[in-house]
């Protein structure tokens, strides 16, 4: 059976909400059929007269109806002037209503407020930079206003101005986050280079397996005194340097002093083995290359750090004679390959950190971003657009692989934590 909504006394009468009136042209309309953006067009130009209307209802809601006496008004209106407003990516010219108190002051209208906001202007700059568009062609990745239209702040130089302002902004309130509130147990360090710049980036990865980027310091190269000042400064916004962490990083030997510097006995370092196997391949011929690529993985691969060391040292051993380089590269920094196996790391986790592949991600994310510069005007051009590349990269990271088994981490650098504080009692007595 139907039911009537007459027959519901609980039913309320519900008032119409403002409708507003617009005139579409007839040759907007006859442009439908032959013109290809002719829709958008006909959006362009519905939408500027609704605009009208609705500045004009919030004018009239301050300055009483238009013609007719108001001992109660609190504002008049004051015509008309020149201003501009966001519309897909760029500026475009209005006529702004103007509306003035009784003592004279200029009163702003919510719907021009709104209309006029920035914000939508500067995310999609940013978005159009993250994916590809240089800022010469950012005008022409924005949908045709049609001929006759003028439109603002799409030529190359107002675009790039507007990047400079945002990245530097962007880099400001990224580089001074304070950290108290992350436990960061693995912090792996790596360098970009950009012609004559190296640009340091320290990745941070917390307890439960997250990814965050830290921060960065320029240099000419990764010279020792460019990474304390980075790592000072973690240690300033609220890293904790009484926490025992493990630091993967390659075989920079100022990375390795400069964390031993900052952070003391708590640092554990793990040499990447990606890069160490390639060091020790460098130095031998490629029939060798299959032979000693197979002894150097059943090392790693083993869980019995002390076996996988023996193993090592045995290699270098039979290639003292023939290849003493290779034989030395294997043995220069041999512990520090073995820092996860030591403490008890296996599986995904440890397949995870063995290796910067976590941060070398991140930087071919920075490549990509950087893409279509081709001249680099100083270090503060690089440095910015860097922490660009980084802020929008992280918005797509994700949990590490074996994220689950981190607990197994913390309990052994827990452990350290304890030897070390035993250590320095017995020091102290």
């Amino acid at each position: 059976m139907a039911k009537h909504a007459n027959k519901f006394s609980h039913l309320q009468p519900v008032d119409r909400p403002e409708t507003v009136a617009v005139q579409v042209p007839l040759p907007v309309l006859g442009a439908l059929a032959n013109a290809e953006n002719a829709f958008f067009e006909l959006c362009v130009e519905v939408g500027q007269q609704v605009f009208s209307v609705l500045m004009e209802q919030d004018r009239e809601a301050l300055c009483g109806p238009k013609g007719k006496h108001d001992p109660e008004r609190r504002a008049h209106r004051a015509g008309s002037a020149s201003s501009d407003i966001t519309l897909g990516g760029r500026r475009i010219p209005v006529r702004r209503l103007r509306a003035r108190s009784l003592g004279g002051q200029e009163l702003a209208l919510p719907s021009f407020a709104f209309a006029t906001d920035r914000d939508p202007l500067d995310r999609r700059t940013l978005e159009a930079i993250a994916c590809g568009v240089s800022t010469r062609k950012y005008g022409r990745s924005l949908e045709p206003l049609g001929e006759g239209r003028e439109e603002r702040s799409t030529s190359k130089s107002a675009v790039s101005r507007r990047f400079v302002a945002l990245s530097r902004k962007q880099m400001t309130a990224w580089l001074s986050t304070p950290l108290h509130d992350l436990d960061l147990r693995v912090l792996v360090i790596d360098g970009i280079v950009f012609h004559d710049h190296t640009v340091l980036l320290v990745l941070g990865i917390d307890f439960d397996g997250k990814k965050h980027v830290l921060g960065l310091r320029e240099g000419t190269t990764e010279n020792s005194r460019v990474a304390k000042a980075l790592l000072r400064d973690l240690l300033e916004r609220g890293l904790d340097p009484e926490r025992a962490r493990v630091f993967v990083l390659d075989g920079s030997k100022a990375l390795r002093v400069a964390i031993r510097k900052v952070f003391g006995p708590l640092s554990l370092l793990h040499r990447c083995q990606v890069h160490k196997r390639r060091n020790v391949l460098d130095h031998l011929p490629e029939r060798l290359h299959a032979s000693v690529d197979r002894v150097l993985k059943e090392a790693w691969d083993s869980t019995d750090a002390d076996l996988a060391k023996r193993r090592l040292e045995g290699l270098a051993s039979s290639l003292e004679a023939e290849h003493p380089g290779a034989a030395g590269s294997i043995r220069e920094g041999l512990e520090e390959t073995l820092t996860l196996q030591r403490l008890g790391i296996q599986g995904s986790l440890y397949r995870t950190l063995r290796s910067t592949n976590t941060i070398e991600n991140l930087n071919g994310g920075v490549a990509t971003y950087t893409r279509n510069v081709k001249r680099w005007k100083g270090g503060s051009m690089i440095v910015r657009w860097v922490s660009a590349a980084v802020l929008e990269a992280q918005k797509r990271f994700r949990r590490i692989r074996g994220y689950k088994e981190m607990p197994r981490l913390l309990a052994a650098l827990e452990r350290v934590e304890q030897e070390q504080e035993t250590a320095t009692d017995q020091q102290v007595a």
